[in-house]
Formats: C-alpha cells, sequence, structure tokens
C-alpha cells in the first residue's frame, strides 16, 4: 500500500473514531463504535452504536449511504459482528449493500467474533484491510476489551487532593480541594462509568448523592455501590433517597445485621453478601459479581481507605488523579492512600505513559496502571 492510501486510511478512520466517542456512557455492555462510507475520495455514510440494542454503526452507515454504499469502503472502529444477538450480524448488511473494501481498526476480542467477522468478509471475496489506528481504537474501548475478556468490571480510582497529598484538613473539611472545572470533568467520569463506589465512611461523613450532575443535563447516573461489611448504611441516605434511574447496591459481609439489611432492602436497594477478607469485603469476589450484573466499569471515588485497598487489592486498571494548587499540612490530616504501605519503590504503583490534563487552576495526572509495577 502506498503511503497516500494509508494516510487516507488513517484519515477516515480517525472520522469514525470521533462518531464512536459520541456514545461514550450510552452503549455499556457494548463497545463504542463508529463507522463511515467513502466513495469516489468523498464520504457519502456516517454512523455509530448509539446504544445496547440498538443497530451497529455498520448499519447506520449503510443507511446513510443508501445505493452509494455499492462499490464502496466502509472503515469501522471495530471488526464487523457475524452473529446474532439483539441485532442482526452486520457482516451480512455489509456483503447485502455490495461494498468492495472494508477497513477495520482492531479485531473485537469478543470470542464470538475475535476474527470470524474478517473471515466472513474475506470468503465473500470483500478486501479487507485491518490495524489502521490501532491503538487510538484501543484505548476508546479500553472498558469493553477488558470486560469482554476477563468479565471482571474495568476499575478506575479518581482522587483530588493537595498539593502535599491530602485529601481533607485535621478537621475533616474536604470540601472543595478541587475547583468547579475539575468537578465538572469528575461528573463526566461519572456519565462515562457504570458504576460509582465508595466506602461506608463517605456514606456517614458526608451523605453524598453520587449521582452525575453535567450543565446540559443528559448525562447518565453510575449505579451506586457502597463497601459496608457491618451494614451501617441509614436508610435516609441521599444514595436511596432521590430520583434516579440507577439502583443503589450495598456490599456488605456476612457480619451485618440482618434486620438492618432487611429494612435497605424495603427501601430499594440490592443487597451483596460477599465473603470477608480481614473483616473488609473481599474485593475480587465483589467485582466478580458486579462484573455478573454487566457492570462493566467502575469508579472508585472513595476515601483513603478503600483507595489503598483497591491498590493493594491490585484491581486497579486506571488513575485520575487531581492536584489542586493548595497546601493543607498536618500529621493527622488524612492522605490519599493508607493502608501498610511499601518497603521498596520497586513495588510501587506506576502509571504507563501518563498523561497531565488542566482544568482550571488544577491538574489532572491520568494513566493506566503499569502492570508490571506492584502495590
Amino acid at each position: 500500500m502506498e503511503q497516500n492510501d494509508i494516510y487516507k486510511d488513517q484519515y477516515y478512520m480517525k472520522e469514525a473514531l470521533q462518531l464512536a466517542a459520541k456514545a461514550e456512557g450510552y452503549t455499556s455492555p457494548n463497545p463504542m463504535v463508529g463507522a463511515v462510507v467513502v466513495k469516489d475520495g468523498r464520504i457519502v455514510g456516517c454512523g455509530y452504536h448509539q446504544k445496547a440494542g440498538t443497530p451497529h454503526a455498520e448499519v447506520h452507515a449503510l443507511k446513510d449511504a443508501g445505493v452509494k454504499a455499492e462499490g464502496a469502503t466502509i472503515y469501522v472502529t471495530l471488526e464487523p459482528c457475524c452473529h446474532y444477538g439483539r441485532t442482526p450480524p452486520c457482516t451480512e448488511a455489509i456483503k447485502n449493500a455490495g461494498v468492495n473494501r472494508v477497513v477495520v481498526a482492531i479485531t473485537d476480542p469478543n470470542p464470538l467474533v475475535a476474527g470470524k467477522g474478517l473471515n466472513v468478509l474475506k470468503e465473500a471475496g470483500i478486501e479487507v484491510t485491518s490495524g489502521v489506528l490501532a491503538s487510538e481504537a484501543t484505548k476508546l474501548n479500553e472498558v469493553f476489551i477488558k470486560y469482554i475478556t476477563t468479565k471482571m468490571p474495568f476499575v478506575v480510582l479518581k482522587a483530588a487532593v493537595s498539593l502535599d497529598g491530602k485529601i481533607a484538613t485535621v478537621g475533616g473539611e474536604s470540601q472543595w480541594i478541587t475547583g468547579p472545572e475539575s468537578r465538572l470533568y469528575a461528573h463526566r467520569l461519572r456519565h462515562k462509568y457504570d458504576g460509582i463506589l465508595v466506602g461506608i465512611n463517605t456514606i456517614l461523613d458526608d451523605d453524598p448523592s453520587l449521582t452525575t450532575r453535567l450543565p446540559e443535563g443528559d448525562g447518565v447516573d453510575p449505579v451506586r455501590i457502597v463497601l459496608d461489611s457491618k451494614c451501617r448504611t441509614p436508610v435516609n441516605a441521599k444514595i436511596i433517597n432521590q430520583s434516579s434511574k440507577a439502583k443503589t447496591i450495598i456490599a456488605v459481609t456476612e457480619a451485618a445485621d440482618k434486620n438492618k439489611i432487611t429494612a435497605l432492602k424495603k427501601a430499594g436497594v440490592e443487597v451483596l453478601v460477599i465473603n470477608d477478607q480481614e473483616g473488609m469485603v473481599n474485593l475480587d469476589q465483589l467485582l466478580r459479581r458486579l462484573g455478573e450484573m454487566q457492570i462493566t466499569s467502575l469508579l472508585v471515588e472513595g476515601g483513603s481507605g478503600v483507595h489503598g485497598s483497591f491498590l493493594t487489592a491490585g484491581v486497579i486498571d486506571k488513575v485520575y488523579w487531581f492536584i489542586a494548587p493548595m497546601l493543607i499540612g498536618g500529621r493527622d490530616a488524612p492522605g490519599a492512600v493508607a493502608g501498610s504501605g511499601i518497603k521498596e519503590l520497586t513495588a510501587a504503583v506506576r502509571l504507563n505513559q501518563p498523561r497531565v490534563n488542566r482544568f482550571g487552576a488544577d491538574i489532572c495526572i491520568e494513566g493506566n496502571i503499569d502492570q508490571g509495577g506492584g502495590a
């Protein structure tokens, strides 16, 4: 392939990726997928997967292109499906439209597809090119890729700290360390990920809503999850008594008071009884249960104890670390991560290729956990 053709493929795939990203927060447990149909050097059809259970990106793009799809090239950010699910196979739609060439960014990690879709197209005499902007497409669907291959949620740790690493003053005041721009982005993260998790102390101390509040008003509330081994969550807590389509889950252990569990269930809460680990909720088992419930991603917004537990368990995939330009001080002011700590720096949790973003006066360090590190 000539260099000019490579640039063209990358250009159109970038368009498809931008379309896919428009559905962020709406497609779970499905991936975000975009598609563009190109003929004679012009985009003649566009589409993206808008919501689970609705037509896939290829179907929208081919419908938009109409008869112009015949003899055209379709660019898709993820390998077209070849099996019947809630919608028919996209490979059939592509073949029926008379498309000559299919360009994909990455193959579908779903075992039901995993290269089979491309083989179906090749057997039909359609030219197939794969691997165009693969790293960008992988990044876009990092949640889906982990979930579909492990059945475990993609876990994100989000913290807001001062320059000296404090999340509150010695008196317990923590609102607000970061500025309004950072807090707005935090709500966009709540819209992006399926669930949000805090510890019982956050509920008792702050009584948060744990909802998505965006200026445009169309954000999706995450499922609210509380680590509460002894079931101390009050039935009048905001997470239970508010208007939200998302449910509330309380994770307890066998040590929880059965009467309190009954009261929470009557209030509409889903209670998960999880095995304990040193008196606390076993995180690995909890994550597996959440995965079974098709909660594909989890935003952890806990205090230092929760953060420490997740890092020690080695289940964090990504970090958003907001830093405000202030110094709090105080030996007893809580830091962002508790736990027993590490003895050697070789065991430190490290971020792989971290990115730094600016939100007003704050900065945010974002990055995926380097799986070669420790906790």
